[in-house]
């Protein structure tokens, strides 16, 4: 037995459906972080940016900051805002306890509560181990896992405040494939996954997803050379990524499909690297 949909041909099908699926996805997807605000620290350019645009693209209202480029900062929450959304820029070192105080403070007085957290500010200086003095290892570890440290202590009691609170953890492919000239970097990056891990079974009773993404090669606008060992790195897909790639990978986890992922690390390099 058959049925027949009036006006259904083989020849529409296609169209009929892509047109369902379309329908289904601006029903469901867009806009759904509608009344949630997140807080991406390191987000003036590049793949912070990208996540800033990205939130609130989905609806969600953002707390953009930025430690040296507050200039910056400031135009992307302006563009936010012309495009409709909500957003503010806020200064602040995230290595440094009494600022990320002041940063988690500013994002709740401006915007009432805090769902989102995205630990994206980093330092990535390449230095030969051998003359990697204290100082300098300090300064890197101190932004990029002290610093997610800080800001997921900090906002813990309004992320658990939420009915739907998300930390993601920006890492970076070279921490699981090793790179020379960056000891410092890697063991900063590595720390995050281990971080993830450990905060993924602390805050499950809260509700709090916590997961980590790792970019792979990624065109960005750099401030230095690029590192040298980028040369021999070659992804299959053929590409580079871009920032928008790993920003829709943040907002996937940060939205209602991916309540169920937690203690991740997800891979976003085209091949380059496959556990």
């Amino acid at each position: 037995m058959s049925y027949v949909v009036p006006g259904f041909s083989p020849a529409t099908a296609g169209h009929y459906v892509g047109s369902e699926i379309r329908t289904l996805e601006s029903r469901h997807v867009e806009f759904e972080l509608q009344g949630r605000v997140a807080l991406v620290t390191g987000s003036a350019r590049n793949i912070g940016r990208a996540i800033a645009l990205t939130l609130a693209g989905a609806g969600a209202s953002v707390m953009v900051n930025a430690r040296r480029a507050p200039a910056d900062a400031d135009g992307v929450a302006e563009a936010i805002v012309r495009a409709g959304g909500r957003a503010a820029a806020t200064a602040a070192d995230v290595s440094d306890p009494d600022a990320v105080a002041r940063l988690v403070a500013s994002t709740v007085e401006r915007f009432d509560r805090l769902d989102i957290l995205v630990n994206n500010a980093s330092v990535r200086r390449e230095a030969d181990f051998a003359s990697l003095d204290y100082s300098e290892w300090r300064d890197i570890l101190g932004t990029t896992l002290d610093g997610a440290y800080l800001c997921c202590r900090t906002a813990l009691p309004h992320l658990i405040g939420s009915d739907a609170g998300a930390i993601i953890n920006i890492g970076g492919v070279s921490s699981h494939m090793g790179a020379p000239r960056r000891a410092h970097v890697i063991a900063a990056k590595m720390g995050l996954v281990g971080l993830t891990h450990a905060l993924a079974h602390d805050l499950a009773p809260h509700r709090i997803t916590v997961n980590c993404v790792a970019p792979g090669l990624i065109q960005t606008r750099r401030t230095g050379p690029e590192p040298a060992h980028h040369a021999s790195l070659s992804p299959p897909i053929g590409r580079r990524g871009t920032p928008e790639d790993i920003a829709e990978t943040v907002r996937f986890l940060c939205g209602p499909y991916a309540r169920y992922i937690t203690g991740q690390t997800v891979h976003v390099n085209g091949g380059l690297y496959m556990p």
